[in-house]
């Protein structure tokens, strides 16, 4: 096993971080507005920025994977390398993610090469814009039967993907996907 999360094979990633979904902690919005804190005190430049709680811990009464997800939406003129460095200083782990939207960044906290150290969190920076994850945290937070129907979606995954984070992720790609047409057609 090497030292270094960001080359571990998606095999050892899975064993070592495994797919773990509880009851909804309605002490989640609070611990997002502390990080929420955090990052914005480590910012070095004040650019025009949005920050928004996104993921399944931002629904309540669904089960989510008790890692905090953080969309940071920065103009394109941000100095990112200045941001990855600023979010570095407070225990963030920059993962490159060419596959994602631009500016292709992630960070992630409490994950150690020996597994979880704490509080989880996900910081998905992206450019101004349209995005699908508060498109989709939005239609479920309105429509609970079909939030129920996403719950349900999940432990299907979680039984067959336990140790497989990009199996798990890729089963509930055609649900999001449907309900990114259905919140388009309610606009």
């Amino acid at each position: 096993m090497t030292d270094d999360i960001n080359r571990m094979s998606t095999e050892e990633l899975g064993h070592l971080f495994p797919i773990i979904l509880v009851d909804y902690d309605y002490s989640w919005p609070e611990v997002y507005l502390h990080e929420k804190g955090n990052i914005l005190k480590a910012l070095s430049e004040s650019p025009d920025l949005l920050v928004e709680h996104i993921g399944s811990t931002a629904i309540p009464g669904i089960y989510a994977k008790p890692t905090i997800d953080i969309m940071l939406i920065i103009p394109d003129t941000t100095n990112t390398d200045l941001l990855i460095r600023d979010l570095e200083s407070i225990k963030y782990q920059y993962i490159p993610k060419p596959e994602n939207p631009p500016p292709h960044i992630m960070l992630a906290k409490g994950y150690s090469t020996k597994g979880f150290t704490g509080q989880t969190f996900h910081v998905h920076v992206r450019y101004t814009g349209c995005h699908d994850e508060i498109i989709f945290r939005d239609y479920l937070l309105k429509n609970p039967d079909i939030a129920e129907q996403y719950n349900d979606l999940k432990k299907v995954l979680l039984e067959k993907h336990k140790n497989d984070r990009e199996k798990y992720t890729d089963g509930k790609t055609e649900f999001v996907k449907q309900i990114l047409r259905l919140a388009s057609n309610n606009q």
